[in-house]
């Protein structure tokens, strides 16, 4: 037989384990044989249901967590194995095995349910006290835990929770992916944005390099006058000599007398040219750089910034907005016949706007410093609206032709471009990113052009649009005014309906603002207002005008300019100019 303590600890696994040796039908210490060496037993727990060796035994009784409960001694202990009240399945039996993170040669046994945390006897003993915490022990709380309904609870939230940050992965590989998508679209604008700088400053060089060619003209003009008359002036002067000098050798003496007067009268003649020949303003040039677009790109300390967006925002509260009154610019010219009638404006530079008299059947510059139309471009036919398609192309609606007219600018000069022909009778035309969109209003729809014409998709329902009129876009936004519904639409580039803003009672002319939001001229109630980019809500801006028909927001100035319909010249004829602030 082997000595007692010295035989290797078993696993206990049932009451009713063969036991095949001397050994095996002692009784013996239960909770020693699970931690250390086997000790024979000297009593028995009821509550524990374990045998308890001497030591075990004496301290169950002084432990505060068991000196309450029922022990029995050796005689009256049971004289087998019982299993623990915490095995109510058949299989291996639960051994406590978790070492206690404060006291390392501690296992954990004991749970606090006010503290929430596993305990072992020393945490017990030094900072659990029964008496101020509610303390179980274990194997006595987690008899009736297995497939119980704290089992089934905790599982399902486990479960639950899980799944919740498995959809945020998701969630979050989506909105990173929408992310990386806008700022594709982003690249785009930075390239674009930087050709249209190079396309300025390709212009500015032309402009100074046709002055200098003028001057360079103007001098070869001068040099091919100067060698002409020098060339006469030296032809004759050596006949004169060749003749002087034939009557000098022939002695002819009264013929010499008159050609020498003659010579002298020439020579005084062709000096008196020559002074006036060198009278001629003839100059050295340098060239001088303008301070203004130097010291903005010393200045300039980024290309443009990347501005984050909320497609899913929340309704936008549109900010008070104190305006004043800035004066009018006459728009009405000697060429035109009629009153003007200002349909559509689009603003090329701070400086410089771009209007489309309908009645007058022109495009006019006009020049915001000088408050004065620039130039005039006639058409063909009536021009309804027009959009800028980059900082020296334009593109204007002809509805009676069914025509999109491009327009150049070079040297501040209007140039007619190519024409396309559309499908219908259109009405509104708004580009962005080389995408032209135009709005027509029988049939009611909505068509995405590329820019050579071709149709990329078009958008109809009455349950949409009932008569399309002005249309304006953004890299997120298309938005339609409706005459007839009275509405401004806001569509994604996809064509799904994504907003509506309703109240107005005839809303036409439309812009963009640099926060997003929409300027909306009301020609009915004689308003414009400023509606949030979400279509959610709306305040008027300025009221009290006289049928406003089209309007143009400049964000760097913050100057709103509109036109208006009141079939008078004392309104028709002048563009009106309103800082808002």
């Amino acid at each position: 037989m082997a000595v007692s303590g010295k035989k290797a600890s078993k696993q206990f696994s049932s009451s009713t384990t063969s036991m095949t040796s001397d050994e095996d039908l002692q009784v013996y210490c239960q909770p020693c044989d699970e931690e250390g060496p086997r000790l024979p037993a000297h009593g028995y727990c009821t509550d524990c249901k374990e045998h308890l060796c001497h030591t075990c035994f004496t301290a169950h009784k002084i432990n505060r967590l068991s000196k309450h409960h029922t022990l029995q001694d050796a005689t009256n202990m049971p004289k087998i194995l019982q299993q623990p009240s915490t095995s109510t399945h058949t299989g291996q039996f639960d051994v406590l095995t978790t070492l206690c993170v404060k006291h390392p040669q501690e296992m954990i046994k004991f749970y606090c349910n006010d503290h929430t945390e596993f305990l072992c006897s020393v945490c017990v003993t030094l900072e659990h006290q029964v008496a101020s915490c509610k303390v179980n022990y274990i194997p006595d709380s987690s008899g009736d835990i297995i497939d119980s309904k704290e089992y089934q609870v905790i599982l399902n939230a486990v479960n639950t929770t899980s799944d919740k940050f498995q959809q945020m992965v998701e969630d979050v590989k989506n909105m990173i992916y929408k992310s990386n998508s806008s700022l594709k679209h982003a690249f785009v604008d930075i390239k674009k944005f930087r050709q249209e700088i190079n396309q300025r400053l390709d212009e500015l060089e032309r402009q100074a390099e046709d002055a200098a060619k003028v001057i360079e003209q103007d001098n070869k003009k001068h040099l091919k006058a100067v060698e002409e008359i020098c060339e006469v002036i030296t032809k004759s002067l050596k006949i004169s000599a060749d003749k002087i000098k034939q009557l000098n050798t022939s002695q002819q003496a009264n013929k010499l007398f008159m050609e020498l007067k003659l010579a002298e009268k020439t020579i005084q003649s062709v000096e008196g040219k020559a002074k006036q020949l060198l009278s001629y303003d003839i100059k050295e040039h340098n060239f001088q750089s303008n301070d203004v677009i130097l010291n903005v790109f010393k200045k300039t300390k980024s290309l443009g910034t990347l501005k984050t967006f909320n497609k899913e925002c929340q309704p936008i509260q549109i900010k008070s907005r104190q305006s004043s009154h800035e004066g009018e610019i006459c728009v009405k010219t000697s060429k035109d016949e009629h009153n003007s009638h200002i349909t559509g404006m689009t603003l090329l530079t701070p400086d410089l706007l771009i209007i489309t008299d309908c009645d007058n059947y022109a495009v006019k510059m006009v020049d915001i410093s000088s408050q004065s139309v620039s130039d005039q471009l006639q058409l063909d036919a009536k021009p309804l609206d027009i959009t800028r398609v980059s900082s020296t192309e334009l593109a204007v609606i002809l509805p009676n032709i069914q025509t999109i007219k491009f327009i150049s600018i070079s040297s501040n000069k209007l140039i007619k471009k190519h024409a396309v022909k559309v499908d219908g009778k259109c009405h509104g035309i708004s580009c962005y990113q080389e995408k032209l969109v135009v709005s027509y209003l029988n049939p009611a729809k909505l068509q995405i052009l590329d820019m050579n014409g071709t149709i990329l998709k078009t958008i109809a329902g009455h349950n949409i649009f009932s008569s399309p009129c002005d249309v304006i876009s953004n890299r997120s936004s298309i938005y339609v005014t409706d005459c007839v519904m009275k509405t401004i639409t806001r569509l994604n580039w996809q064509g799904d309906v994504i907003g509506s803003y309703s109240g107005m009672s005839d809303p036409c002319g439309m812009s963009l603002s640099d926060d997003g939001t929409v300027f909306v001229c009301d020609w009915e109630r004689n308003v414009i207002e400023e509606i949030s980019g979400d279509c959610s809500t709306g305040k008027v801006v300025l009221q009290d005008l006289k049928e406003p028909v089209a309007v143009c927001w400049c964000g760097e100035t913050k100057k709103l300019y509109y036109s208006c319909l009141a079939m008078n010249k004392k309104h028709d004829n002048f563009l009106f100019i309103y800082k808002l602030s």
